[in-house]
């Protein structure tokens, strides 16, 4: 049985039976960083996002990789799986096999199954008035991602973001659930708006984020007036109509809550008699605003 409780368009839940269900999801692209190893395991991150998203435990995983034939050493698409498999193993998920196809673009990426507790499963519709919107990783991968390719992103600043990106969202999940957390999903190539307007939509709520307490990856600030990718734009055209802004001017921040993210944290709409408890068991997890009841539009910049 098809289970449909506001899980996004990237996974989908089976009910196999009473208090047990499969999720499904699958995700792959191109590299995102220099380093392969790093690509491989930013992959794994990203895959295994959308069942921690849910509240729930990966169990197996199947590699898609398109390898080019032509100039493409076969010890970096060894390290591509190696650091995938490293990933996939922090995770306790197993890797059962895998497709790869020849391709001139490089990509990379996994099928993920796991299983959650239908009635503990975090979803984007089960948001309520007063829970304080918290989020678990800093913005700005996209922003960096575009500034390595074009080889002006300074060392320390990439080396961070490349380690923002690989972290596993296992243990904000895991915190999430143990606080009473209900509504959840990851922040990913719709950028931090994009996500956050489906979770206010799917609740029935308008979501006031505050902009001034976004965390930002350090460097992504100075570098996002220059290296804005086409997914950052391509987002603020669909989704700035969804907002209402009465926040002061800051053109830097505005532009990163827009930015697509690679393996982005954990976007929790927490309830406001836990939150101050949750918030200290995650120390890298920001309090960014709140949910109001619903006005005309599903988001408010404040």
């Amino acid at each position: 049985m098809l289970v449909d409780h506001g899980t996004g368009d990237d996974a989908g839940v089976y009910l196999l039976q009473d208090g047990l269900a499969l999720v499904q999801t699958v995700d792959f692209f191109t590299p995102v960083v220099d380093d392969p190893e790093a690509y491989g395991a930013i992959a794994a991150a990203n895959a295994l996002s959308d069942v921690y998203a849910m509240g729930g435990q990966p169990l197996t995983a199947l590699s898609i990789a398109a390898i080019p034939e032509k100039d493409f050493p076969l010890e970096w698409a060894a390290a591509i799986f190696r650091g995938g498999l490293g990933k996939l193993r922090e995770a306790g998920c197993a890797l059962l096999g895998g497709h790869t196809v020849r391709d001139p673009e490089i990509k990379f990426g996994y099928a993920i199954t796991g299983t959650v507790e239908p009635n503990k499963m975090m979803t984007n519709a089960a948001g309520r008035v007063g829970d304080v919107v918290v989020l678990t990783k800093a913005l700005g991968t996209g922003v960096i991602a575009t500034a390595v390719k074009a080889g002006q992103a300074p060392a320390d600043v990439a080396l961070t973001s490349q380690r923002s990106m690989a972290t596993l969202n296992r243990i904000p999940a895991v915190v999430a659930r143990r606080h009473g957390v209900r509504a959840a999903t990851d922040i990913t190539g719709f950028g931090l708006v994009g996500h956050t307007a489906g979770v206010a939509r799917e609740s029935h709520l308008t979501l006031e984020i505050r902009l001034a307490d976004l965390p930002l990856l350090p460097g992504a600030r100075e570098l996002s007036a220059r290296y804005q990718p086409a997914g950052l734009k391509a987002n603020r055209r669909q989704f700035e109509p969804l907002v209402e802004d009465t926040a002061a001017p800051d053109e830097a921040v505005r532009a990163l809550a827009y930015d697509p993210q690679t393996s982005g944290g954990l976007l929790l709409l927490v309830p406001e008699a836990t939150a101050d408890a949750l918030l200290a068991d995650l120390s890298l997890a920001r309090a960014i605003g709140r949910a109001v009841p619903p006005r005309a539009r599903p988001l408010a910049f404040v």
